[in-house]
């Protein structure tokens, strides 16, 4: 079975309050990531009509800090369908109520797993891909994976050179002492 992107697309928008800044008056990232993570959950349920669980977040870079008083608006996406998981999208931006200047704040994958009653990985519907920017997200999804096996294999313990690494790091803020 394959499903249209749009179909599990979700948007929501909420209004940044005191309660959820840090220190500084800007938002705390934390409360961001939670909101992240909470509309991925919502798109791959949605999308596999099961409950999922985060697997990994791909990189999360906070580009322009937000400020009390925007509005938040974050956007989900299936970009990928594997056999039980997903890779959700979701951009965060932030609007400036008055002035309505935005600005993008955040973009992040999720990989979400679908799960059945019993906890077990449930096959997730394909995704219908329909257009060329479709085409690039499920293409960078799957080039974002084999580039995650590669850092794991040639970091694993049983596999690393440390003879490969010492010249690299004596231009770093750092002192080997073994």
């Amino acid at each position: 079975m394959f499903k249209n992107i749009t179909d599990s697309q979700v948007t929501i928008t909420e209004l940044m309050l005191p309660a959820h800044s840090n220190f500084s008056g800007k938002i705390h990232g934390g409360y961001i990531l939670n909101l992240m993570d909470q509309i991925a959950f919502a798109c791959a349920s949605k999308h596999s009509r099961h409950y999922c669980v985060t697997a990994s977040v791909n990189r999360v870079d906070f580009l322009n800090p937000i400020e009390v008083g925007e509005l938040v608006t974050l956007k989900a996406s299936v970009n990928y369908t594997g056999r039980t998981s997903m890779v959700i999208g979701v951009r965060v931006e932030a609007e400036n109520i008055q002035s309505g200047e935005k600005k993008h704040c955040n973009s992040s994958y999720f990989t979400m797993v679908a799960k059945d009653e019993q906890g077990k990985n449930v096959k997730v519907p394909g995704i219908i891909l329909d257009s060329e920017q479709s085409i690039r997200r499920f293409s960078r999804s799957i080039a974002r994976q084999e580039q995650a096996k590669h850092r794991t294999s040639k970091f694993k313990s049983s596999e690393f050179k440390i003879e490969e690494h010492l010249e690299l790091l004596k231009h770093h803020n750092a002192k080997i002492e073994i």
